[in-house]
């Protein structure tokens, strides 16, 4: 293969433009249907759901035509679509999460909360006919982390180090929901108000998103980041102002649990992230090396020999 033309292919520059075109294909599928509604408006979302269904199709085509002469891996192991350590790599996601939202879920305790009407089946059936909780909690974690992490880490991974893409990779995923600026503009934010809440959002999904790469790099398991993404989405930002109008002690424990639970998910983060726990061989470098043949001969030995 000749030489220059490879380095190419493995340019800073060609893997940042691959990745920065799929995030702005994503967000403007959004916006082909020409609409006056809000964006929670049922017909809103129902296009949106067509949109984001054509994106699941195309995203891997997309990744899959960039990055398929660099290796002999198949795709769907770069996609994180495989059953090798698929429930461990569930669980320790959710316990993870759990343990970092831990304050909110002792705040969600303190008012009143009753489990027995969240997992009735009247309560299921409700929220598989609400558009909005569909969006919130199924198409858009699936639909998002698919797109952000499963499709776009493989095309940063062409040039930068596996820890490098943890970092970079979800300013895509922060950036492209500034797009509600407009939105909230529309709705009567006023816009100086509508950029100040994009920015903090921009913030809290650039910061979930590092946290999400981690999780898809460490398992190599999509349902990682979804489950991440799907719980998060559940939680919201902590609502420290909540846990300021209750009483002591109730007021001093909730900060004291927020604390805690992010120590302990700072602790947790370090045993957590060894690959071999979520059987997990993917060498993230191959493509680095610009070496087409650099690992896949022993990716093939480890998970197709024993077929």
């Amino acid at each position: 293969m000749n030489i220059d033309k490879f380095n190419y292919q493995c340019s800073f520059t060609k893997c940042v433009l691959e990745s920065l075109l799929l995030s702005l294909i994503y967000v403007a599928s959004l916006y082909v249907w020409s609409s006056q509604h809000s964006r929670d408006h049922p017909s809103t979302i129902k296009k949106r759901f067509l949109s984001v269904t054509f994106m699941l199709i195309f995203s891997p085509l997309y990744t899959w035509y960039f990055i398929h002469d660099k290796t002999k891996v198949p795709i769907w192991y770069w996609l994180g679509l495989k059953w090798d350590g698929i429930f461990i790599s569930a669980a320790s996601s959710l316990v993870l999460t759990s343990v970092l939202f831990l304050g909110s879920i002792c705040l969600i305790c303190c008012k009143s909360f009753q489990l027995k009407s969240i997992i009735s089946i009247e309560n299921i059936k409700s929220n598989f006919s609400d558009l909005i909780w569909l969006r919130n909690y199924i198409v858009a974690p699936i639909s998002e982390e698919f797109t952000f992490r499963a499709c776009i880490i493989p095309l940063l991974l062409q040039y930068f180090q596996p820890m490098t893409t943890v970092f970079i990779c979800p300013v895509f995923f922060g950036a492209a929901h500034f797009n509600q600026w407009i939105e909230r503009m529309r709705a009567g934010v006023p816009c100086f108000d509508a950029f100040l809440m994009s920015v903090f959002q921009f913030t809290y999904t650039t910061i979930f998103g590092a946290y999400s790469a981690l999780l898809f790099i460490t398992t190599g398991n999509i349902i990682a980041p979804i489950l991440a993404h799907k719980f998060c989405n559940h939680m919201g930002f902590p609502d420290f102002r909540e846990m300021f109008q209750f009483q002591e002690p109730k007021r001093s424990g909730l900060f004291i649990f927020s604390l805690a639970g992010l120590i302990l998910w700072c602790l947790l983060i370090k045993y957590t992230t060894e690959p071999w726990i979520y059987s997990n061989q993917m060498d993230w470098t191959e493509m680095n090396q610009c070496n087409s043949t650099n690992s896949s001969n022993n990716f093939q030995q480890k998970h197709f020999v024993k077929l």
